[in-house]
């Protein structure tokens, strides 16, 4: 089993070098502190990764025959060595540069899922993700110092990329991250009717086109929208889940696919919160 995590480890860190830092000069390590860009989405995003890679980890292992509590420790310690060995290679990137604030919540996310193994066997609270493709706007942009123009559609397919699992992942506007709990687990008596039902915080952002800013450049023409017609802004959200692994069923296979489902929110009826007020979704996704 060692050999087998041995080659996956070698085989993801060798083609996130490649593929994801390929394009970018290599320089020393440096660190790089990006607390505030992309309104902290992807600090939530990291949290997440390092929950999902534990509970990931921790059900391969068991799986292997690893005994309970080595199992919780061993999935930990798999979970940070891949979100550490992302900062390092971060750290050696001219374009970014080993963030503690991430790798802060790169443990935040671990230790959520090490705590709550090592004290109730359970996982009471999760993080979950979802989002939904957006479309932009193909109007045309005018630059604020030529003639020349672009679009918001060009600029997000350069930040966000354009297939659907890119999307998926990079789309700050589109991506919600969640913590989802479930009320049954924490009763004296749980509620066997409802203890699949879930209550699901969720936190995201609106109109992100940049880092730490909506402005950018094309070649030598700069692009600035205005916080007018494009506010920034954060949004938090309630609305109810399902915990799918509470779902009864002596199918090994179901057991596996409802895990997998676990890692997402469903949609729901919800409510939001944000700087431009409170808003019901009869269907957020």
């Amino acid at each position: 089993m060692s050999a087998v995590g041995g080659v996956v480890y070698g085989s993801t860190v060798y083609g996130l070098s490649k593929a994801w830092y390929a394009d970018f000069e290599r320089t020393r390590f440096h660190f790089f502190n990006d607390w505030g860009e992309w309104n902290n989405m992807d600090k939530a995003g990291h949290a997440f990764t390092g929950y999902f890679e534990s509970v990931l980890s921790y059900h391969g292992v068991r799986w292997a025959g690893v005994p309970e509590k080595p199992a919780i420790w061993l999935a930990s310690g798999l979970s940070l060595l891949f979100q550490t060995t992302i900062e390092v290679l971060d750290g050696h990137s001219s374009k970014w540069g080993f963030s503690v604030p991430d790798m802060a919540y790169n443990i935040a996310g671990t230790a959520l899922f090490t705590t709550q193994q090592l004290i109730w066997r359970d996982q009471k609270i999760s993080l979950k993700i979802s989002a939904w493709p957006r479309s932009y706007s193909s109007d045309p942009l005018r630059s604020i110092n030529s003639m020349e123009t672009s679009t918001l559609s060009r600029r997000t397919d350069a930040l966000f990329g354009r297939g659907l699992l890119e999307r998926y992942l990079k789309d700050y506007n589109a991506q919600t991250i969640w913590v989802s709990v479930n009320p049954s687990s924490f009763a004296s008596e749980p509620w066997e009717k409802f203890s699949w039902i879930n209550i699901a915080m969720g936190y995201g952002s609106e109109n992100l086109f940049g880092g730490f800013g909506n402005s950018w450049q094309e070649e030598n023409a700069l692009f600035r929208l205005s916080p007018s017609d494009y506010p920034r802004y954060r949004q938090w959200f309630l609305a109810p889940d399902i915990d799918w692994t509470r779902i009864p069923t002596n199918s090994k296979l179901l057991k596996t696919v409802f895990r997998v489902m676990n890692v997402f929110k469903v949609p729901a009826p919800t409510l939001s919160l944000s700087s431009n007020g409170v808003r019901w979704y009869w269907l957020y996704l």
